[in-house]
């Protein structure tokens, strides 16, 4: 099977940079010898290549992130099991992601049928790079970034959402208390995507929500509320 250019190109990449890391950083081992290298490799590659639109009306677009280690974007295994899992909870959604980061989960959401999100963040860097990419994907009409903490936007909101997005920063210990806060403005039929380490361990129940799913990628886990009346 032949290559798009993208997918070419991506390839070219790839070997170039496992080629130069290689060459110049093999001295550089971590005491792990060549595997080691290759490991620093498939770290950097796969934050670097998960950057992007997986499916959809966007399928393929790039998307930038906010540098430094205060963004954690979501792998793209793990975002296309999330997704999978929400095939149909998108159509005609109204999505809310409370630490949106780069904005790239609301962005999937809307190429794959949601009808608009709110990516709520309180980094001006994040609210810079979610902006570039609302504008980059072509969702200017249905994407809108919010400079703000999750407690402050929860406060004045008005708006109910049908998924909410919850992935703050692990050791921020912000989870919990944006879980709860987030209860009020959830629609009856909706749902919350909780992303959090393997070692934290979510309560079964939470107010009227309880866990409906829970998926673990390697380090990284996947719980899913929903009303108890609505599973």
């Amino acid at each position: 099977m032949s290559l798009s250019g993208g997918d070419a190109c991506s390839a070219k990449t790839s070997s170039f940079l496992k080629k130069l890391l290689t060459k110049y950083v093999l001295k550089w081992d971590n005491r792990k010898g060549y595997k080691g290298v290759l490991s620093l490799y498939d770290r950097f590659y796969s934050l670097v290549m998960s950057m992007r639109i997986i499916t959809g009306l966007a399928r393929g677009r790039r998307l930038a992130a906010p540098a430094g280690n205060d963004v954690r974007p979501t792998p793209e295994r793990v975002k296309e099991g999330i997704f999978s899992s929400l095939q149909f909870d998108l159509e005609g959604r109204r999505v809310l992601d409370l630490f949106a980061g780069s904005g790239q989960l609301g962005l999937e959401a809307i190429s794959r049928g949601a009808q608009n999100a709110v990516l709520v963040d309180t980094s001006d860097a994040s609210i810079k790079i979610i902006r570039q990419n609302i504008d980059a994907v072509g969702f200017a009409g249905q994407a809108r970034a919010v400079r703000a903490d999750y407690a402050s936007f929860l406060a004045s909101n008005r708006e109910t959402f049908d998924l909410v997005f919850l992935d703050p920063p692990y050791a921020a210990g912000l989870l919990i208390p944006a879980l709860r806060a987030v209860l009020p403005a959830v629609s009856p039929y909706g749902c919350i995507v909780c992303e959090h380490p393997a070692q934290q361990k979510l309560p079964e129940q939470i107010g009227s929500f309880s866990v409906s799913r829970f998926y673990r990628y390697g380090k990284v886990c996947m719980t899913v509320y929903r009303k108890e009346e609505a599973q």
